[in-house]
C-alpha cells in the first residue's frame, strides 16, 4: 500500500470522516487496495435523477405553464396597479 496516497474526506463509502492520515475508513474499512468507491456507495439510495435538470420544465409541470392559467398576466396588472398606488401617494403627499 502506497502511504503516501491521501484518503478522500468524507469516505465515498459509508460517509464517515476519514483522518488525512488514515490508511482506511475507521467506519466500514475502505482503503486504496479495497477500493474507495466500492460497488455501493453512501449516494447510492439518494434516487437521483440520471440527466441534466430542467427547471422551466419542473416550474410547468408542479405550477403549470403561466401563459396558460393567465398567472402571469395577473402579476403584471397587480405590480402596475401597486407602482401606480405609489405613484398617485407620491404625488399627493
Amino acid at each position: 500500500m502506497n502511504a503516501r496516497l491521501t484518503p478522500p474526506n468524507p469516505c465515498p463509502v459509508c460517509g464517515a470522516a476519514v483522518p488525512a492520515s488514515a490508511l482506511a475508513c475507521p467506519e466500514c474499512g475502505a482503503d486504496h487496495e479495497t477500493g474507495w468507491n466500492g460497488d455501493k456507495t453512501v449516494y447510492d439510495g439518494l434516487d437521483l435523477p440520471d440527466g441534466e435538470f430542467d427547471y422551466d420544465d419542473f416550474v410547468n409541470r408542479e405550477f403549470g405553464d403561466p401563459r396558460k392559467t393567465g398567472r402571469g398576466r395577473m402579476w403584471a396588472w397587480l405590480v402596475a396597479l401597486v407602482l401606480a398606488g405609489l405613484v398617485l401617494f407620491i404625488l399627493l403627499t
